[in-house]
């Protein structure tokens, strides 16, 4: 009897593994933090082993902790930082730098240098996505130049390039499987998302050998199997998707208008837009929110590049709050900010300003400006990113509804109500906010047949929380206002 899906999040900061049953309820959760590294200014690097150890020692724990035997897992889910580049040789396993990481921002020249010869509309008609250090291509091209002997042999066929889930998919397989799926190939550059294929001509252009690129498979499907020396028994993977998608997935975003907005190390609006991609005139990213059988699904993004990890800024750089959990608290121990603002652009602005150049800044202060205040204007610029991205999202394609959230921070009741005031519109947070990692596992189950299909998933109803919002207009526009001249500051 099959009584479980294994869902791997692998995630920027951390690698989690679920167990969820037939009920899409999760019986046990497991999870490893691991090391950041900061080489340079705007520098971000993992390192590779220490990902897929991490996560492997996630799993087993899981598994372990609720007493599963390997036997009773149906399938493995997949699902993974988007973007983060790893090359390895193909023969020894071994990675030969570290994981560039998506929030890195050492190809920007490189990026701007694209741009300059006017090449913007030639990577956007293709892979629906803007020209910026975010995405994969670029960060191989710094590879293939900058670690000795490495372009030779990635033309000879010895190196193998992957994003996080290709990599862990390579590890789990034990070599067997080079293989990504649609969604985190269509977040590389190198994607051409109407065709379904890798783009020959973007591939000339940076010279990128197409060798080593993996096998582009659906996010639903037969992608391999765990070796049986892992789990104790061989485990199908057999579902795949970047975490974005995965979450758009895992809130039942089935239908075309469908919003959702995660709350992660980053924050990711993505609306499902049907069977055809949308354009968008506003700064937002046009890609592939996942593919079942023949069917491509697409969706619109806006992505804010610092979220959750300005929490984590707090916590860890700035010693001003113990825990993520603390953050709410110090915030409502002050009735406002009183003018501060901070514009978390530690690695750039993502949309809609995609601006690789701005840095951090923290403006409004004066003399009774404490704790409190830095601590309450970190969250409230999360929310603050976020309307800059409904805002653009909205010219796009219309008014928004609802809009179902997940990740760590939508745990905070004091940004999710802010957030609906600053949006003007009802938020709706499910009881399990970790929808990235049942996006994969439902993936995965309708694949092994654990779930029948989409209607089945639906019925899994489970309870949920709604924001309102409560401010006034004039409130509101008034703190827009402060943050558009915050932004300002950022972007010069």
């Amino acid at each position: 009897m099959k009584k479980y899906i294994l869902s791997l999040d692998q995630g920027t900061t951390s690698s989690r593994a679920v167990l969820f049953d037939k009920n899409g309820k999760p019986v046990g959760v497991s999870q490893n933090e691991y090391t950041q590294i900061y080489p340079g200014n705007g520098w971000v690097e993992h390192n590779a082993n220490e990902i897929y150890s991490s996560q492997l020692e996630a799993a087993k724990a899981v598994i372990e902790k609720v007493g599963a035997s390997p036997e009773e897992i149906a399938a493995v889910g997949i699902t993974n930082q988007r973007e983060t580049t790893i090359l390895w040789d193909k023969n020894t396993g071994e990675p030969v730098y570290n994981a560039i990481v998506w929030q890195c921002r050492r190809t920007a020249d490189m990026c701007e240098g694209y741009k300059q010869q006017g090449l913007e509309k030639f990577f956007r008609d293709k892979t629906g996505l803007l020209i910026d250090p975010y995405f994969s291509a670029t960060k191989i091209k710094w590879l293939l130049q900058n670690v000795e002997g490495l372009r030779e042999r990635a033309e000879k066929g010895e190196i193998l390039f992957g994003t996080v889930d290709c990599w862990l998919i390579w590890k789990l397989t034990g070599g067997a499987v080079h293989a990504t799926d649609v969604t985190n190939a269509s977040r590389t550059m190198l994607f051409n998302i109407h065709t379904l294929e890798w783009d020959k001509e973007i591939l000339g252009l940076l010279g990128i050998p197409e060798c080593i690129l993996p096998k582009v498979v659906p996010s639903s499907g037969d992608i391999g199997t765990c070796s049986a020396d892992i789990f104790g028994a061989e485990i199908p993977i057999t579902g795949c998707a970047g975490d974005q998608q995965a979450a758009l997935f895992g809130q039942k975003c089935f239908n075309s208008g469908d919003v959702k907005n995660t709350y992660g190390t980053g924050g990711f609006l993505l609306i499902n837009t049907g069977e055809k991609p949308v354009q968008s005139n506003n700064g937002l990213l046009t890609t592939i929110a996942w593919k079942i059988g023949d069917k491509v699904t697409y969706a619109l993004e806006g992505s804010v590049f610092i979220a959750g990890a300005a929490v984590k800024w707090l916590r860890d750089e700035m010693g001003l709050i113990s825990s993520a959990a603390e953050s709410e608290r110090v915030a409502l121990s002050i009735e406002s900010c009183d003018g501060v603002y901070l514009v978390p652009a530690f690695t750039g602005l993502g949309a809609p300003y995609w601006n690789p150049d701005a840095r951090g800044v923290i403006i409004g202060l004066t003399r009774s400006s404490g704790r409190a205040h830095i601590v309450r204007a970190a969250l409230e610029a999360i929310a603050y990113q976020t309307a800059d991205v409904l805002k653009a999202m909205e010219e796009d394609v219309g008014r928004l509804g609802t809009i179902r959230v997940d990740g760590g921070a939508s745990a905070n009741n004091f940004l999710m109500q802010f957030q609906s005031d600053i949006l003007d519109t009802d938020i709706i947070r499910p009881e399990n906010v970790e929808s990235t990692a049942i996006g994969a596992a439902f993936l995965a189950g309708l694949a092994a047949g654990f779930w029948a299909g989409t209607d089945e998933i639906l019925s899994l109803v489970g309870s949920f929380e709604k924001f309102s919002p409560v401010m006034s207009e004039a409130q509101r526009n008034e703190r827009l206002s402060g943050w558009k001249k915050a932004v300002g500051c950022a972007n010069t």
